[in-house]
């Protein structure tokens, strides 16, 4: 799956540029969104949209959820190269997500430099990861692969679903940081992340199998190994995010101690929580709902959830859910080199070091 991910990158990120130009004009502004009635300011939205947008594209990624999206529609006998533009839906979704989520929880930096809003300010970075949302859309809009009328429609009605449910993630997560003393369950959690985490890899998953016309159980099964290793996924994310605070793991891109610092309350924090002596469980708690950290406090609320196991503990639950996200492959008769690109990949979110 990793010679796939870099097989894809090039000609996703020259699809995406054509969705969203490095350099706009006045006539991509006409063609794209119809023309002014009075006049566009071109510099303005070059300013406000497209260098926020291919400021962060270009700091890295990995277009896991384009190339995923390629790799069932191939399976599924269409010609990837024509389904280009709706690989790029959930990649243009999620790089909008990360940049609200990121002035939502005060980021300071993401894919290894400043948060988008510390060098365009709130205003810019909230507007452009708006546009994000929308823009996507008119890839159903234009049509480019000249699907029936009941597919598109399919398709919208999927996405509306789907994005109203990452908010209701991202709802969930705000409230949990925000209010340090929220008591949160193990599958509180798990939901959480199943909405934002989950929801835009069904959307890879889902759209694939309504662009190419698979029936509704296949489209479910997809779907739930798409979810099922998002979560992984996520909790992949959380166990790099303290296991490169504390030395462990590659160049992360994060500010050290970043979820500590913002009062996250992730899985291993919940299983600490749990499972650590009252004092201990108290001092993290301090810790975590605190203003600011120092690096020595950051350091102590990870060895808090090292001493706990949480990080082992963490990891056994990715490793199940990605077991589960294999079993859905069973449900769809797949042939024997996607099934292990996509077997490879449940693996491969849990094991990454960046």
């Amino acid at each position: 799956m990793r010679e796939t991910l870099a097989e894809w990158r090039p000609a996703i990120d020259e699809a995406i540029e054509d969705l969203v130009p490095r350099e706009i004009d006045d006539e991509y502004l006409e063609s794209f969104f119809g023309e002014a009635t009075y006049k566009y300011d071109t510099a303005g939205l070059q300013r406000a949209l497209a260098d926020p947008f291919w400021e962060l594209l270009d700091r890295g990624g990995k277009r896991w959820r384009a190339v995923l999206f390629l790799v069932f529609v191939e399976e599924f006998g269409e010609d990837p190269e024509e389904y280009l533009p709706y690989a790029c839906i959930p990649e243009i979704l999620h790089n909008g997500t990360i940049i609200v989520d990121d002035v939502e929880d005060g980021a300071t930096k993401r894919r290894g430099q400043p948060a988008l809003h510390h060098i365009y300010g709130q205003d810019i970075a909230l507007n452009a990861g708006n546009a994000l949302y929308f823009l996507p859309l008119k890839v159903l809009t234009e049509n480019p692969a000249g699907l029936p009328a009941d597919r598109r429609l399919a398709a919208h009605e999927m996405l509306t679903c789907e994005l109203n449910r990452t908010h209701l993630g991202q709802g969930m997560d705000i409230r949990w940081h925000n209010e340090g003393d929220a008591e949160i369950s193990t599958d509180e959690y798990l939901e959480m992340c199943a909405c934002k985490t989950g929801c835009l890899a069904r959307i890879v998953a889902r759209l694939a199998a309504i662009i190419t016309d698979q029936s509704a159980a296949v489209e479910d099964a997809l779907a739930n190994y798409a979810e099922l290793t998002a979560v992984a996924f996520q909790i992949g994310d959380d166990i790099l995010d303290v296991e490169n605070s504390l030395g462990r793991a590659g160049e992360f891109g994060k500010e050290f101690g970043n979820d500590v610092r913002e009062g996250k309350k992730t899985l291993l924090v919940i299983h600490a929580l749990e499972e650590s002596p009252s004092a201990d469980a108290a001092r993290l708690t301090e810790i975590l709902e605190a203003d600011e950290n120092t690096d020595e406090e950051v350091l102590e609320a990870l060895s808090i959830l090292e001493d706990a196991g949480s990080i082992e503990y963490a990891r056994e639950r990715a490793l199940d859910l990605a077991a589960r996200a294999r079993t859905e492959l069973d449900a769809v008769d797949l042939g024997d080199e996607t099934t292990r690109k996509l077997e490879e990949f449940t693996t491969f979110v849990i094991e990454r070091d960046e």
